[in-house]
């Protein structure tokens, strides 16, 4: 009865707290998620107000926040959701995550952390906020595909927040792992996730299906709930996070078809669950704690904004988004959120955290939470201040490159990709190679030390230099495979856009191949390297395998720059060759859009995403106007090659010149750009 009476108790005080605190936060147009911190903040022990409520009973009623709310966003998730986002997103999440981990992880080093406490704050500022920014999108009523590539690279980030949960879990039981161990750990996560995805696979959906189709809501609501509860009662089974079995049972449940019935009729349950939840995280923010480490929390907050906006801004252009896409994408993911809060709270309750680390995370996210929607009415300006800021011949790649993504996902023959699909698995398999490898040295060192102590007689530092040295001697074969299949790879991809020509022809697509090619190695090599250090930092010295990583980074750069330097002398010599094209059909009286091009011409036009012919109209708003007062490439993502006008031609022009009526511009880049250059250009004064 006492029990009772206290989950009563407990009840009334958390909800009735978050109802005054959540009204007042709509009332201010405020995320209510931070209504619901306050009244955790409240309620908790750390503020002397008369409102304490019991924080076991509130952590039990939590857990079942965490079960309907991962149970929700697995609804959001399916198989063949992620087949429709394609690698282009997953790209970007693996990226943007692998370097939050890195930098997080350093930064908890820096601060005199241990290595386990360090990797859980790195997994816990590596994932943004889908609650926060959907709130944030619909808010600012953002549309169109840029809007599509942030779903699909949130969507990406919560599977792989799922597996850092269960990473963390696992480590968190044992302080030390050898190399077999951490095998074995691996393995069983994989088998036990194999098993349940199958086995689910062929009973979820159709269970589903059917008890659907007896048109009885609270038969639904039941039957759901209890799928979320029995998936994690079973993950905990197997010593696994619930939050990971909900998850799975959602997302077996989203490949029944009938997912949003479902999310509908569990939506006020999941809310209301969801709100004890963020009330509990809100119970364990001390705020005399985060005011005694500001600097560590502005740290924090430093490493969210700043390595979130440009992680995801280059992950995004590698795949062809353009700067002003790449820019509002990174811009809009610069937050953290609810699964920041799951992770801290999987530290804290298996032993591994402190509460300093949920204040930290709690506060980081608090800010970042409101100035999300500044960041994302900030994009766009942004885009147009960066591409203003930027050298020529980065400005004139910026705007083709994506036109040669473009083309690249429509080139390759089914023999090309069969190769590119083998390239990608040896690089896979190379980089795992060398993952076991440190992580064996690391682990296995003193037993292997040991072993070599009792045979050899040798003093330790010599042991200690001959398992480094065995080490490096075994990983390099692997990570040099790694630098040549990406060389290769990329040269792959590249010949996929540009086909070499006959073997006594002038190579015209020399220059855009070469540079292509390098952006391309830059690209695969982030992917894969950037998950390598993420993954193999605790088991090195500090910064050492992002030095090495940094290094090749920096080759590549050097050689990019030089590449693009040269394609500047490329475009410039199509763009004489094109407006001497345009004055012969001016002068033949055709109409501005009617070209016909030589395959001389076309094929060095090629590298210029097949640039098209714009005339300006004599009302136009553009008439006297500069392109960098139009904000043409910062707005569309299109650049000028070349303006003919009568029989003057300027060739890439500044942005500086005056256009008038009449004017034919020859704008490039990607199908998409092209037509909002168009429509800017079109547009009536």
């Amino acid at each position: 009865m006492h029990d009772a009476h206290e989950f009563l108790e407990t009840l009334a005080i958390v909800l009735s707290t978050a109802a005054v605190t959540t009204v007042l936060f709509q009332r201010l147009r405020q995320p209510v998620v931070l209504g619901y911190l306050l009244a955790g903040m409240l309620v908790g022990p750390h503020i002397p107000v008369p409102l304490e409520a019991p924080e076991k009973s509130v952590a039990n009623l939590a857990e079942l926040g965490v079960i309907l709310l991962m149970f929700s966003l697995g609804l959001e998730f399916s198989l063949s959701k992620l087949m429709r986002v394609g690698p282009s997103a997953g790209f970007v999440a693996v990226v943007q995550c692998s370097v939050l981990v890195w930098l997080g992880y350093e930064a908890g080093q820096f601060f005199g952390w241990s290595k386990l406490v360090s990797f859980y704050a790195g997994a816990a500022i590596s994932i943004s906020s889908t609650t926060i920014i959907v709130k944030a999108f619909l808010e600012e009523r953002v549309k169109g595909d840029f809007k599509n590539l942030v779903i699909g690279i949130l969507i990406v980030e919560d599977l792989i927040a799922i597996l850092l949960i269960a990473v963390l879990t696992t480590l968190s039981r044992g302080e030390s792992f050898s190399a077999g161990e951490l095998g074995m750990t691996a393995g069983r996560l994989a088998a036990f996730l194999a098993v349940l995805i199958v086995g689910g696979l062929l009973t979820v959906p159709r269970l589903i299906r059917f008890i659907v189709l007896l048109d009885r809501p609270e038969t639904t609501v039941v039957a759901s709930v209890g799928l979320a509860f029995g998936f994690a009662l079973l993950a905990r089974a197997f010593d696994y996070s619930v939050a990971l079995g909900a998850f799975v049972a959602g997302a077996l449940v989203a490949e029944s078809g009938v997912e949003r019935r479902i999310e509908h009729l569990v939506q006020p349950i999941r809310d209301m669950f969801a709100a004890v939840f963020f009330v509990s995280v809100g119970m364990l923010i001390d705020p005399g704690q985060i005011v005694a480490n500001i600097p560590t929390v502005a740290t924090f907050l430093v490493i969210v904004v700043v390595g979130n906006v440009v992680a995801v801004t280059l992950g995004s252009f590698f795949i062809g988004q353009g700067i002003q896409n790449s820019l509002k994408t990174g811009m809009s993911l610069a937050q953290i959120g609810e699964f920041s809060f799951i992770i801290a709270g999987v530290g804290i309750a298996t032993g591994a955290t402190d509460n300093l680390l949920y204040s930290i995370a709690v506060a980081v996210s608090g800010i970042t939470t409101l100035i999300t929607p500044w960041l994302i009415r900030a994009a766009e300006p942004t885009a147009a201040w960066v591409d203003r800021k930027l050298p020529r011949s980065l400005q004139t790649f910026a705007a083709i490159y994506g036109s040669w993504i473009d083309n690249l996902a429509t080139a390759r023959a089914d023999r090309e990709k069969s190769a590119i699909r083998r390239r990608v698995k040896w690089l896979i398999v190379d980089a795992v190679i060398v993952a076991a490898i440190v992580i064996g040295a690391s682990v296995d060192g003193a037993r292997m030390g040991t072993w070599l102590l009792d045979r050899l007689g040798i003093s330790m530092t010599w042991i200690a230099t001959l398992v480094v040295a065995s080490a490096v001697l075994l990983s390099a074969p692997f990570a040099l495979g790694l630098i040549r299949t990406a060389r290769t790879l990329g040269f792959d991809l590249a010949s996929a856009v540009f086909p070499a020509g006959a073997q006594n022809e002038v190579d015209l697509a020399a220059a855009p191949r070469r540079l292509l090619v390098v952006t391309l190695q830059l690209g695969i090599v982030a992917l894969v390297g950037w998950p390598l250090v993420a993954i193999t930092q605790p088991f090195l010295p500090p910064l050492r395998g992002a030095g090495v990583l940094l290094l090749v980074l920096v080759f590549l750069a050097i050689a990019f720059w030089r590449n693009a330097t040269n394609f500047q002398g490329h475009t410039r010599a199509a763009a004489q060759a094109l407006t001497e094209s345009l004055g012969r059909q001016t002068r033949l009286g055709r109409a501005a859009g009617e070209t016909h091009q030589s395959s001389e011409l076309e094929h060095l036009l090629a590298g210029l995403g097949s640039p098209v012919p714009v005339e300006l109209p004599h009302n136009g708003v553009a008439i006297g106007k500069t392109l960098a007062q139009i904000k043409l490439r910062g707005l569309t993502g299109a650049t000028v090659l070349a303006i003919q006008r009568g029989q003057e031609s300027i060739l890439v022009p500044s942005g500086h010149e005056r256009l008038a009526a009449g004017d034919v511009l020859a704008v490039a880049g990607t199908q998409d750009a092209i037509q909002a250059a168009k429509h800017l250009l079109a547009a009536q004064g």
